[in-house]
């Protein structure tokens, strides 16, 4: 019982740190429509620590910006779908880190970008769009981001971090978050 109460409080840490991260990097290269750090946490997220936290990093992240920094609902609708598709086709492929990009890139950049559209359109009453006026911009901040991202999660991978990160925070643990491909040991699955 007191290593799951350690594994939860290790798991809540790294969400509010990951939210915190996320909050103070956003601005980074954003201008409106793209935000290509947020795809950098949502993508690290995903893998860390699986789908459902991504989601939750994601939304947290998204009421903050919105709330404190003044960023239009562009912050929930190209943030949540792409955090949490990244989660699902990273534990689909076992593993595969192009596939947690590619969910980020398809749930960001394309579902993303469609629900934008209304959102702005008719909720915050912006003139000017199309359904696909959003699309460009989220797909080249996916691709930014998520390049990042990719980078990142394989050096941690290389270095054998990415598993000992999974193991510590309790999620799924891959054979492909080893170095060169290895099994885990016994002791972390």
């Amino acid at each position: 019982m007191q290593a799951k109460s350690k594994t939860d409080i290790l798991r809540m840490t790294m969400l509010a740190m990951m939210v915190a991260i996320g909050v103070v990097i956003s601005p980074i290269l954003r201008i409106e429509g793209m935000c290509p750090m947020a795809h950098l946490i949502n993508i690290t997220c995903a893998v860390f620590m699986g789908p459902w936290y991504s989601l939750l990093c994601a939304t947290l992240i998204g009421i903050i910006r919105m709330s404190f920094m003044g960023i239009p609902p562009l912050a929930l609708t190209g943030a949540v779908f792409g955090a949490f598709l990244s989660g699902v086709l990273y534990r689909a492929s076992k593993g595969k880190l192009w596939c947690a990009v590619l969910g980020e890139v398809i749930g960001t950049g394309i579902i993303g970008s469609l629900i934008s559209y209304p959102v702005m359109a008719f909720l915050v009453h912006k003139s000017g769009l199309t359904w696909f006026f959003y699309t460009p911009l989220f797909i080249s901040g996916t691709l930014i981001g998520g390049a990042i991202a990719f980078v990142f999660l394989t050096a941690l991978r290389r270095t054998g971090m990415l598993a000992k990160i999974q193991t510590a925070l309790g999620g799924k643990v891959y054979e492909l978050s080893h170095p060169a491909g290895r099994p885990a040991p016994a002791d972390s699955n």
